[in-house]
């Protein structure tokens, strides 16, 4: 007999969707006391929108979504249609963002409390099972008044959430999805940030960092970050290439083919690659100050 929606395990979670039409980014943050939670509840399509699904979690809203909002359906339609084809929708808890930016969300009536959501341009914000209303109205107050990059947004207003009490069981997973028409790795694919945390005793710290890093080895930043690999700065390469082993003892400090082809090695080891550009003779300044943190 096929399991019912009352007795499987609800998804208490809090998330966001979110909309930057500007960058024509969709994204998610989630974070739970439930393992995985990005295994679940965060579906997301470049050019179409975003869901999250959530409390008895149906995850055929995810596809489901994506496919009709896809088909030209807003958010509110999208949401209406999904509802009106489940029979356990009092049971589920969903947010919704189109690729136009429109937003919708849903808390069913029999959502463990507290639930409830916020929605507005551009992102639906919502949780259940939580320590109370705090934790929604502090996402959507954190994604209206900051700027920056989607994941970054997102993760802020998931950590403001959690500031503010969060789930109420304490925590375990996290996640970010951010997608972008070829916006993924080499520009193959449209997924442009997908982070998880599966367990940890403080999965939304951990995605934060995470997304750092992110941010490190796949960033690219402006022409005022980019540092001359030439005086001071090649010196302190050359003396960390020095003590390992990338250069032999002896070696100076002059830039050579053997200076390059050490500097290099040493930064592709370290997923550094994309910041620095051997022909052009320069670092990225976030990736000098990660190697003088890592490396002295």
């Amino acid at each position: 007999m096929a399991e019912s929606a009352q007795q499987r395990r609800p998804i208490a979670t809090f998330s966001i969707v979110g909309a930057d039409l500007a960058r024509g980014e969709l994204g998610i943050a989630v974070a739970s006391k439930f393992l995985a939670c990005g295994a679940v509840v965060p579906w997301a399509s470049a050019g179409a929108g975003a869901v999250a699904t959530q409390s008895y979690s149906n995850t055929a809203y995810g596809p489901d979504g994506i496919r009709m909002m896809r088909e030209g359906l807003s958010a509110e339609q999208t949401l209406a249609r999904l509802l009106a084809d489940d029979s356990d929708r009092a049971l589920r808890q969903v947010g919704i963002v189109d690729a136009r930016g429109g937003s919708a969300a849903h808390t069913g009536s029999r959502c463990h409390g507290w639930a409830g959501h916020v929605t507005g341009p551009g992102f639906a914000a919502q949780g259940n099972i939580l320590v109370g209303e705090d934790t929604v109205q502090a996402m959507a107050a954190a994604f209206r008044s900051s700027s920056g990059t989607l994941s970054d947004r997102l993760v802020n207003a998931l950590a403001r959430g959690e500031a503010a009490g969060g789930d109420r069981r304490g925590r375990q997973a996290s996640a970010v999805t951010v997608v972008k028409a070829n916006g993924g790795y080499g520009g193959k694919n449209d997924v442009l940030v997908d982070l998880r945390v599966d367990d940890h005793p403080d999965p939304v710290t951990e995605l934060r960092r995470l997304l750092d890093l992110q941010h490190l080895y796949f960033g690219s930043g402006p022409e005022t970050e980019k540092l001359a690999v030439a005086g001071p700065v090649l010196a302190e390469l050359c003396a960390m290439m020095r003590r390992l082993n990338y250069l032999p003892a002896d070696a100076s400090n002059d830039w050579s083919d053997a200076t390059a082809k050490a500097l290099d090695a040493f930064t592709s080891t370290e997923n550094l690659e994309e910041r620095v550009d051997i022909a052009a003779r320069t670092i990225d300044a976030p990736a000098l100050v990660y190697l003088r943190k890592t490396f002295g």
